[in-house]
C-alpha cells in the first residue's frame, strides 16, 4: 500500500485517501484518531509507565539466541512461532516492569559509584586482567546495547536482584521439616526389574496409516517461511581514499592538540572520610589534628599510613602517581595545582570527606613535533570528514530508497553494487542475514507484505545497508514422499511402545493376582534386583528411579507393589519395589545444608507469590 502511495502521490488515489481522512475525522473526531496513533511506539503500560515496541523486539530478539544457544544443531526454526515468542517477551518484560515497581515501592537503591566498580570488575570486560574499553563496547554492542542504555539495564538487575534476595533471604523452615526431608532423602528401596526393548522393524505399518497421520498433521509438514532479498552495502571505509586534508588544515590541528598538552603533577593526600558513622565537623577536626601534626614536622607519607582512608593509596603513604587536568574532584585539582614543590595544602572538602594534599614533584609536558604527528592528524582530520560524508551519503541512499521502486536506481546514483542473499528463514541465515535488525526489516509487513524498501539499518558503525524482497518463499506443504519414512518410523516406534505397554499391563495383573510368579523369568531374562538403592543412584536411568520412588510403600516383604515406565529410548521396564528402607539420622552438618536449601526454595515460592500479588493488583494494558 505505501509503494501505492508513493507512486500516485499527485493522483486521484491520494485525494481520495485524503477526502476518507477527512470524512473519518468529523465522525470521530480527532482525539479518536490521535488515541488510535498516540500508542504505535508502545507495546504495553504497566502503571503508568509503557513499554516500547523498541524494548518489545530486543526482548524477541534476546530470546530467539538463547533457544538457538541452549538447542544447537536440534534447533528447528520451522517449529519457532513468533507470536507465542513475542507473547513470552512482552510477558517478562511487564514482570520485569513490575519487580522494578516493586523495588522502588521498597526504597531499594543502587549507587553509580557502586556500579562503575562492578562493570570494572566483570570478567567479560577485561583483557589480560584490566579492564578494557574497547572490549566493554564491543561485547554490550554485540548485546544491542548502547553505554547508557547497558548501565540503565544493569541498574534495573541489580535492584530486582536486591528484592529477589531481601524476600529469598527472609524464608525460614522448621526443624521437624528438616528432619522430615532427610528421612525422605536417605531413605533407600529394594527393587527389581525387567527391561522389554521395543522393536519398530517388527511391526507393521500401513500407507493408509502413514497418509492418515500426515493428513491429521499437516501443519507439522510445511516448508520454512523464507525470502531473499536483494541489498545495498554502504561501508565507511570506502570514503577514505575520497577525502583529502591539507596541510594548513594539519597544522591548525596540530596548534590545538599540543595546545592542550599541560604539566602532569605527582600529588599524595590524607583522606578522612565523611560518612553515616563520621560527620562533616568529625572529619574536619581529625583532618586538623594531623595538619598540626604535619606542622611539627612528622612524615606525610608515614601519617598517611596511619590516618588515611583511602585504601588504593594509605599504603603507599598516599601516593597517587602523576596525573593530568581533569582527573580529579575540581576541588582537589584546583588547590593541587596552587601548589609548589613539597608544599601540603590547608583542609580542602570534596565529595569523599576531607583531604590533605602534598605536591612530590613536576613533570613538564613533551610536546610531540609536526612531522612526528602528522600520520596520526590525518587520520583525525580524514576520519571527522569520512564520518560527515558517510551520515551525508547514508541520508541520500536512504532517501533515494524510499522514493525508488528497486534498489537499481539508488545504487547507479551512488555508485553502488546490488547484492542478493541466499533465501533465509525468520531465525536469520549467514552474512548480513545473520543480524536481526536485517531479519526483522526483511519480514516486517512493509517490506514484505507492502513491497517497499527498508529503512537504512546499521549493521555496526562501519556499515549501512537497505534492502527489499527479491522473493518471499511462503511455507508449502511437504510433499507426503519426502516425509513418509519419518512419519512411517514414528508410528512404528509408537506402536511398538503400545505393544509393550500392553505386555506389561498384563503381566503386572498376573503378578498381582498370583498367576504369575513373582521370581519367575520371563522371555528368557531373569528378576535384575538392586537392593539399597537411593535416589541418586549411579547406573540406573533417572526416569526408572523416579518411578521407583513414587510407588507406594509394600504392606509386607511378601506383597511387593508393581508398576512400569517408559524410558528415553523407548524400552519398558517393569517395577517390582520390594521394601523400603529407612536412612540413618543426618548429621548436624547434614541438617544445616537441607535447612539452607528448604529455606532457599520456601524463599523462592515467597517469591513467585510476591510476583503473582504484583500483577494481581497492577494495572496493565497490552497494546
Amino acid at each position: 500500500m505505501l509503494q501505492n502511495i508513493r507512486d500516485n502521490s499527485q493522483g486521484w488515489i491520494a485525494k481520495t485517501i485524503i477526502g476518507l481522512i477527512v470524512v473519518l475525522m468529523a465522525l470521530t473526531g480527532f482525539e479518536a484518531i490521535f488515541q488510535a496513533t498516540s500508542h504505535s511506539q508502545d507495546a504495553a503500560k504497566v502503571n503508568d509507565e509503557t513499554i516500547s515496541q523498541n524494548e518489545l523486539s530486543q526482548a524477541v530478539d534476546l530470546q530467539r539466541r538463547q533457544l538457538m544457544q541452549q538447542l544447537g544443531k536440534d534447533f528447528d526454526p520451522a517449529l519457532l512461532d513468533e507470536k507465542m515468542l513475542r507473547e513470552a517477551a512482552l510477558k517478562g518484560l511487564i514482570e520485569r516492569k513490575l519487580l522494578l515497581q516493586g523495588a522502588k515501592d521498597a526504597k531499594f537503591s543502587f549507587s553509580e559509584a557502586a556500579l562503575d566498580q562492578m562493570i570494572l570488575q566483570m570478567p567479560e570486560f577485561q583483557v589480560d586482567g584490566k579492564f578494557s574499553a574497547e572490549r566493554f563496547d564491543s561485547v554490550i554492542r554485540q548485546l544491542g546495547y548502547g553505554r547508557m542504555q547497558f548501565r540503565e539495564m544493569l541498574t534495573e538487575e541489580m535492584l530486582i536482584s536486591q528484592l529477589r534476595t531481601g524476600l529469598v533471604g527472609s524464608s525460614f523452615v522448621t526443624d521437624k521439616q528438616v528432619e522430615a526431608f532427610a528421612r525422605l532423602e536417605k531413605q533407600t528401596r529394594d527393587f527389581a526389574s525387567l527391561t522389554f526393548k521395543a522393536d519398530p522393524a517388527a511391526v507393521k505399518v500401513s500407507d493408509e496409516e502413514v497418509k492418515a497421520h500426515y493428513d491429521q498433521h499437516a501443519k507439522e509438514f510445511m516448508t520454512p517461511d523464507q525470502v531473499v532479498i536483494d541489498y545495498i552495502e554502504l561501508k565507511k571505509s570506502a570514503f577514505f581514499d575520497q577525502v583529502e586534508v591539507n596541510e594548513d588544515e594539519l597544522k591548525a590541528l596540530y596548534e590545538k592538540e599540543v595546545a592542550n598538552l599541560a604539566e602532569q603533577r605527582h600529588a599524595a593526600h590524607i583522606l578522612i572520610e565523611v560518612n553515616d558513622k563520621v560527620s562533616d565537623a568529625q572529619a574536619k577536626a581529625r583532618i586538623e589534628e594531623i595538619q598540626q601534626r604535619l606542622a611539627k614536622g612528622e612524615d606525610f607519607a608515614a601519617l598517611a599510613k596511619e590516618f588515611s582512608q583511602d585504601p588504593g593509596s594509605a599504603n603507599n603513604g598516599g601516593d597517587l602517581g602523576f596525573a593530568g587536568p581533569g582527573v580529579y574532584d575540581p576541588a582537589f585539582e584546583q588547590a593541587l595545582y596552587k601548589l609548589n614543590q613539597d608544599q601540603v595544602s590547608a583542609p580542602v572538602r570534596t565529595e569523599f570527606g576531607y583531604h590533605l594534599i602534598k605536591l612530590l614533584g613536576v613533570q613538564a609536558p613533551e610536546v610531540p613535533t609536526f612531522a612526528s604527528l602528522k600520520d596520526k592528524l590525518t587520520r583525525e582530520l580524514k576520519t571527522q570528514q569520512v564520518e560527515q560524508r558517510f551520515v551525508e551519503v547514508t541520508k541520500q541512499l536512504e532517501d533515494a530508497a524510499f522514493e525508488a521502486s528497486d534498489l537499481a536506481q539508488p545504487a547507479q546514483d551512488l555508485g553502488l553494487k546490488v547484492q542478493t542473499s541466499a533465501a533465509f528463514g525468520r531465525e536469520g541465515g549467514e552474512g548480513i542475514t545473520a543480524n536481526r535488525s536485517v531479519v526483522q526489516a526483511a519480514f516486517s509487513e512493509e517490506v514484505l507484505d507492502e513491497g517497499a524498501n527498508s529503512n537504512a539499518i546499521e549493521l555496526d558503525p562501519e556499515t549501512v545497508v537497505v534492502l527489499r524482497v527479491k522473493e518471499h518463499r511462503k511455507p508449502s506443504q511437504l510433499p507426503l514422499e519426502a516425509v513418509a519414512k519419518n512419519i512411517h518410523d514414528h508410528l512404528a516406534k509408537e506402536k511398538a511402545i503400545a505393544e509393550l505397554k500392553a505386555k506389561a499391563d498384563k503381566l503386572i495383573a498376573g503378578l498381582r493376582d498370583g498367576s504369575v510368579a513373582a521370581d519367575a523369568a520371563h522371555e528368557g531374562q531373569a528378576w535384575k534386583v538392586q537392593e539399597a538403592v537411593t535416589r541418586g543412584q549411579d547406573g540406573i536411568d533417572p526416569a526408572e528411579l523416579q518411578a521407583v520412588f513414587r510407588l507406594a510403600k509394600p504392606e509386607s516383604k511378601d506383597k511387593p507393589v508393581y508398576g512400569s515406565v517408559v524410558l528415553g529410548d523407548g524400552s519398558l521396564v517393569v517395577l517390582q519395589l520390594k521394601g523400603v528402607n529407612e536412612g540413618a539420622a543426618a548429621t548436624d552438618e547434614e541438617k544445616t545444608q537441607i535447612r539452607r536449601y528448604l529455606a532457599s526454595r520456601a524463599g523462592q515460592q515467597d517469591f513467585a507469590a510476591y510476583r503473582k500479588q504484583l500483577e494481581a493488583n497492577a494495572d496493565v494494558t497490552r497494546y
